[in-house]
C-alpha cells in the first residue's frame, strides 16, 4: 500500500494539471529534450528518478538522479513509494510517487521521462496521465544516433536497436507523437501540450 503524501493543498479538480510522460526509443533524444526544458522552461517541474546505478562523472545527486543503494530501493518498493520502477542493464530505476503527486496537487506542470515499460505502469497508476511518444525522423536516423555515440560495443548497440524496434511498435499506445527533428521545436510543442492538454 502506498504511503500517504504530505504537501501542498490540492487545487480544484478542473484546474488540476495532468502528469505528462515523455517516452520513446533509446537514442531518440529524450534526455536532450528534457535538459532543454529544464533550462528554457523552469516553470515545468521535471521528476528526478531514483536509481541503484552509480553516478557518472559530472552527475549530481538530486539533479540527474537520486542515487540509492539496493537496500534503500527495496524499501521504496516495499513502502509503495514508487509510481513505477524497472530494471535495466543490471540497475533499477524508479519514479518517487509523493514528489510527483505533491507537485500536481500544487497545480504545477510535471514532466516525467521514462521508458516504455515505465510509461505503461504510470498509465495503470494514473490513468489520466498524458503519454507523449518521441519519435525519430526515420529509422536510419535513429540507427545513426545510436551507433554514432561510439561509447558502446556492437553487442550493446544491437540490443538497443532490437529494443528500439519494440518501442517504436508501441507508438499507438500513446496519446500524442512528436517527431524529434529539432530539440527547440519539440520542447515548444511539448510545453504547449502540458499547458493546454487535450481532454
Amino acid at each position: 500500500m502506498a504511503a500517504p503524501c504530505r504537501g501542498a493543498t490540492p487545487v480544484p479538480p478542473h484546474e488540476h494539471p495532468r502528469l505528462t510522460v515523455l517516452s520513446g526509443p533509446s537514442g531518440v533524444g529524450k534526455s536532450t529534450v528534457v535538459a532543454h526544458m529544464r533550462t528554457v522552461h523552469p516553470e515545468v517541474w521535471v521528476s528526478v528518478s531514483a536509481t541503484t546505478r552509480k553516478p557518472r562523472p559530472g552527475e549530481r545527486p538530486g539533479v540527474q538522479y537520486h542515487f540509492v543503494d539496493d537496500d534503500e530501493f527495496d524499501k521504496l518498493i516495499a513502502n509503495g513509494e514508487l509510481l513505477e520502477w524497472a530494471e535495466f542493464a543490471g540497475n533499477r530505476y524508479g519514479t518517487p510517487r509523493c514528489a510527483v503527486l505533491e507537485r500536481l496537487d500544487a497545480g504545477e506542470p510535471v514532466l516525467l521521462e521514462i521508458d516504455l515499460q515505465g510509461a505503461r505502469l504510470v498509465r495503470q497508476s494514473l490513468p489520466d496521465a498524458q503519454l507523449v511518444f518521441l519519435a525519430p525522423p526515420s529509422w536510419d536516423e535513429l540507427v545513426r544516433r545510436l551507433t554514432g555515440r561510439g561509447t558502446e560495443s556492437p553487442e550493446v548497440i544491437e540490443r538497443r536497436l532490437e529494443a528500439a524496434r519494440v518501442e517504436l511498435a508501441a507508438e499507438s499506445e500513446f496519446d500524442t507523437t512528436l517527431v524529434n527533428t529539432s530539440v527547440e521545436d519539440v520542447a515548444r510543442e511539448l510545453l504547449a501540450l502540458m499547458l493546454h492538454p487535450s481532454v
